[in-house]
């Protein structure tokens, strides 16, 4: 199990590649999170609704993925994920993704929205209001905002 979590994260975010604009039904989005984890299910959901197709790796610690992916410790949520080479941690939403990919943006690793903001994709709660959270681009130019987001919609 060990080296098949290394083994497909390795292959996730190295061989891939940045394969430019592609639709999203053609990408495919490995994630690694916990098996009890609803929130992360929901995400699943969000980004298969966007068309990517989905590598669901459950696993007892996302930790090891973490590192692998060079993903900041300061930007930490509750799933990692990769996607044509690029590293995603916690709710980020297709938007934001989709944009990355067609941006191909020069210094950015990857995107990461810290914490579990309420209405973001996944973390959505009845009768409870949206949160405004920052998607953050990291990499080698540090870390930056990407995009803004209201719940799901880009502000």
């Amino acid at each position: 199990m060990r080296r098949r979590l290394f083994l497909g994260a390795a292959i996730a975010a190295g061989t891939l590649g940045h394969a430019g604009a592609q639709p999203a039904d053609q990408r495919l989005l490995w994630i690694w999170r916990d098996p009890n984890c609803g929130c992360c299910t929901g995400w699943v959901e969000h980004m298969r609704t966007a068309g990517f197709r989905v590598e669901d790796n459950l696993v007892a610690s996302v930790a090891p993925v973490r590192r692998m992916l060079g993903i900041p410790s300061d930007l930490l949520s509750c799933h990692a994920a990769t996607v044509d080479g690029y590293a995603l941690e916690g709710h980020v939403p297709a938007e934001a993704v989709l944009r990355l990919l067609a941006e191909g943006p020069a210094g950015v690793r990857g995107l990461a929205v810290p914490a579990m903001p309420t209405g973001s994709p996944g973390m959505e709660v009845p009768g409870q209001p949206d949160d405004t959270y920052d998607v953050v681009a990291f990499g080698g130019d540090g870390l930056r905002v990407y995009m803004r987001f209201r719940g799901s919609r880009a502000v």
